[in-house]
């Protein structure tokens, strides 16, 4: 280590020597700004990491036994270690349960309760990369404790019946996995949706499709269509014709509720302190074993989180766990920009920087090297960092939104930099191309996202988006310029999105119906250019 050490200090005092003292042709050519920066914060930081590396391997030992010190210190590493670890794994279920507890606190609790953003979603929602040119609608339910739920859905509405893992629910006959109404088994006719707690043995009453969960919690994910942005009632008329009631006491259960969302402030966005360990234990609670395998749990205890138990963690260990949050939540920020995860390019286009985690896919595999659990389907290993990736990024995946038949399912697009590889930042100006003929049969558009934490960006506009039914003004060729940035460009407001000066941001293109130049790849986008 003291090896390294070293190595890491020759190097910094190198660079910024050479950085000093270069002719500016060649500082320009080995990329000065790079190094120099480098000089000045890099090596120290990774100075300091590895003495903190160094300190704890070294921890001071007594006739070959850890200290006092050293066995408190290291059980705290160990505890912040695990901690870390468990948050970055639970990830999927700390973003729905942030979901949950803020969709709640806000609107209520209950499978009667289903909140719908009936005049669009905007940015006083906090919430992973929502969409705004769709209405939503988001509810959670619990099978532990009201039983078998049945979903009454209408025709034409689309929806993901999701566990908390977010996993699509299988459908029993194995064609179906999650989707509700026109990607789903009723084709869009709608009918009644039976879904099964873990391990449900009783017969099942004929008449529904029959979805069986793999945990007590189910997240339900409702979208409609609408044609006209100045005309929203009949896409949310659609949604509330939907129910949610018992198996077998459709007369006796609650009245639906449905509470406009939309313009009220609610923070559900997954929990990035020690709360985050409280919710899990929660979960646990009402829960089982099928919640995860036994390592997987044998992790959460070793924090102490265990089914039935008290966690009461005391002030010491409350601060090292909301440490470990903190950390993890950061983890995922770094693992959820990267364009290479797992040793893979997310790249869709190998000279654009747009990326997608199922970059790779084809119509043989929707979700190209992985399931919809995030494991290698040849490996058969989670991969976890993907997996990370995803629920940084993104929320809920179902094989209807996969679909590669042209005209169904849904392409996404994201943008972190521009055409050079930098960080988009809220301060500058950019633009970019769409080729003409964009190819979605619905709709398409392009939302700016908060880097911060990805929910929408708070922008000073209506809605953090711009797309089709915008009608943005077309070039002679048919193509279409967008630009983002503080200030419109003159004669050019109707296809600029503001940006907020000092806050970084990222952008995801989204193409519903996409049609088959998107599927292959004959068509793509301009990469997002910085204007001089």
């Amino acid at each position: 280590m003291a090896d390294i050490l070293n190595i890491e200090r020759l190097y910094a005092s190198i660079v910024c020597t050479f950085s000093r003292r270069a002719s500016g042709a060649l500082r320009h050519i080995v990329g000065s700004l790079i190094l120099m920066a480098a000089c000045i914060a890099e090596p120290t930081v990774v100075i300091a990491q590895l003495e903190r590396f160094e300190a704890l391997a070294d921890s001071a030992m007594e006739e070959n036994r850890p200290t006092e010190g050293s066995g408190r210190i290291l059980m705290d590493e160990l505890l912040f270690q695990r901690a870390t670890q468990s948050y970055l794994w639970a990830l999927p279920l700390i973003n729905t349960l942030g979901m949950k507890h803020g969709s709640e606190k806000v609107f209520g609790a209950g499978y009667n309760v289903l909140p719908i953003w009936k005049k669009r979603l905007d940015a006083k929602t906090l919430v992973t990369t929502p969409n705004s040119d769709v209405i939503y609608a988001m509810s959670y339910v619990d099978l532990g404790k009201d039983g078998p739920l049945v979903f009454d859905a209408p025709p034409n509405l689309q929806g993901i019946l999701l566990d908390f893992w977010q996993r699509p629910i299988p459908v029993d006959g194995g064609k179906f996995a999650g989707d509700v109404g026109l990607p789903g088994p009723d084709a869009g006719k709608g009918g009644k949706f039976l879904i099964l707690p873990p391990g449900y043995a009783e017969d099942v009453p004929p008449g529904y499709y029959v979805y069986r969960s793999s945990t007590n919690n189910v997240f339900i994910f409702l979208r409609a269509f609408y044609q006209d942005p100045k005309n929203l009632e009949p896409a949310v008329a659609l949604i509330e014709k939907s129910r949610v009631y018992p198996l077998n006491v459709k007369a006796a259960a609650k009245p639906m509720v449905f509470p406009d969302a939309s313009g009220v402030p609610a923070n559900m966005l997954p929990v990035s302190d020690a709360t985050a360990f409280d919710q899990l234990k929660q979960l646990i609670d009402s829960e089982g074993p099928h919640l995860a395998d036994a390592d997987s749990l044998g992790m959460l205890a070793s924090i102490g989180i265990v089914k039935g138990q008290p966690f009461n963690p005391d002030e010491k260990t409350r601060a090292i766990l909301g440490h470990a949050a903190r950390t993890a939540y950061k983890m995922s920020r770094v693992i959820g920009f990267k364009e290479n995860v797992s040793g893979r390019s997310l790249r869709i286009y190998p000279d654009r920087r747009w990326v997608n985690p199922m970059a790779d896919a084809t119509p043989d595999k929707p979700s190209g090297l992985f399931d919809l659990s995030w494991r290698r389907s040849q490996e058969g290993y989670l991969d976890l960092d993907t997996r990370i990736w995803f629920f940084t990024d993104y929320y809920s995946v179902s094989p209807g939104m996969l679909s590669q038949i042209p005209g169904k399912g849904a392409k996404y697009m994201i943008a972190f930099t521009d055409s050079e590889g930098r960080s988009l930042s809220g301060t500058s100006a950019y633009s970019l191309r769409l080729p003409a003929g964009v190819p979605a049969a619905n709709f398409w558009s392009v939302t700016l996202y908060e880097a911060e934490n990805a929910s929408g960006l708070a922008n000073g506009q209506p809605f953090p988006s711009l797309g089709s039914r915008d009608n943005p003004m077309s070039n002679t060729d048919g193509s279409i310029d967008l630009y983002f940035g503080p200030e419109a460009p003159q004669g050019k407001s109707a296809n600029w999105l503001a940006t907020v000066p000092g806050k970084g941001y990222f952008a995801i293109l989204r193409l519903y119906g996409p049609l088959e130049a998107a599927i292959n790849k004959s068509w793509k986008p301009g990469d997002i250019v910085k204007e001089n």
